[in-house]
């Protein structure tokens, strides 16, 4: 979908906060569309660096072969890690490659790209099956629909948060952030700063306040507002697993208690630059909270972003959104056939 956020069921007031005008829902549709075909060139532009190193790398070791066999398989093998797709899905576009070569349906590097494609869709369709996939999967009348963000300090949690915040309001929604990393001082200033740009009501306390009691005014607040989204900062102190299950435990039972099945997604932000060890972080993580979904940050910045891949093999879960950039408009819904599609065209 184009638009960020699901939509309100009163389509009138949706154009009208969105845009601050009267529009028809024609002139909308439209301009969605325009949207959609922004993104795609945009998401296109953003894994260029993974596409060219890929291409390239087929293209050569294709050159002047007459038929695949295992020295192609193996420098195909060894192509594939490079681009930190990760072993577990290497070994299964092998597979399934050494299956088509064998009923003859692979002899060009055409047929073996669309193999190639087709693999990789099924991966990242098949970990939609886990955690949330979409937030309308909760009904609009649980309010406000709890999101609760984790990630260690330096992937760009803070920057997602804010980003994040601004675009579900651009889309017509009443949003708060609660600030409840309350353990470093810079993570509450940085989200103030975001708020403030985006208009956007933020929930904080002084430094070492317990992150449950802030989380708890902030969603009395956001009842008492109406509103539609909370989007809930954490503290990222992998270091101290311990302490960090035990808060984020708490955490839990408070807005379970507070809103209906809250949290109703938790997400967890890893740095695509870090490759594989930001896909080790994501396991410790997964170890302190029940993550139901990924944000792919600075997937732009990289030639290996194969590593999406390698996310949503070995965790089982959703990439719910990238980032692609450094503007607000820079974070977006991740789309499997655009990411797929845009690795080998």
């Amino acid at each position: 979908m184009a638009f960020f956020w699901r939509r309100k069921k009163d389509e009138d007031k949706f154009s009208t906060s969105v845009l601050g005008l009267d529009k028809s829902i024609e002139e909308l549709k439209a301009q969605e569309e325009a949207v959609e075909r922004e993104i795609g060139v945009r998401f296109t532009k953003a894994i260029e660096k993974t596409r060219h190193s890929i291409n390239n790398k087929l293209d050569t070791i294709f050159e002047n072969r007459k038929q695949i066999d295992e020295a192609f398989l193996d420098e195909l093998e060894e192509m594939l890690i490079s681009t930190d797709i990760g072993v577990a899905t290497t070994l299964q576009v092998l597979d399934a490659v050494r299956r088509g070569v064998s009923r003859q349906e692979i002899n060009d590097l055409q047929a073996l790209k669309a193999a190639m494609k087709k693999e990789l869709l099924d991966i990242l369709h098949s970990s939609e099956n886990k955690g949330v996939a979409s937030e309308t999967s909760i009904s609009d009348s649980i309010k406000p629909y709890v999101l609760m963000v984790v990630g260690v300090n330096g992937v760009g949690k803070t920057t997602t948060i804010g980003k994040l915040a601004q675009r579900i309001k651009m889309e017509g929604n009443e949003i708060l952030i609660c600030a409840a990393d309350t353990f470093r001082a810079a993570a509450s200033e940085q989200l103030e700063i975001w708020s403030q740009r985006a208009g956007v009501p933020l929930i904080q306390q002084k430094q070492g306040t317990d992150p449950a009691a802030v989380l708890f005014d902030a969603l009395k607040s956001a009842k008492a507002r109406n509103a539609d989204v909370l989007i809930v900062d954490t503290a990222g102190r992998l270091h101290n697993k311990s302490n960090l299950m035990a808060e984020l435990e708490k955490m839990k039972r408070i807005a379970g208690r507070e809103v209906q099945d809250a949290p109703h997604e938790t997400l967890l932000v890893i740095d695509a630059v870090t490759g594989q060890n930001g896909l080790e972080q994501a396991r410790q993580f997964l170890k302190v909270a029940d993550v139901t979904g990924i944000v792919l940050t600075k997937l732009d910045g990289t030639a290996k972003g194969g590593i999406a891949v390698a996310i949503a093999k070995e965790l089982s879960l959703p990439i719910r959104y990238v980032g692609i950039g450094e503007t607000v408009d820079d974070l977006m819904v991740f789309d499997a056939e655009k990411y797929v599609n845009g690795l080998f065209n």
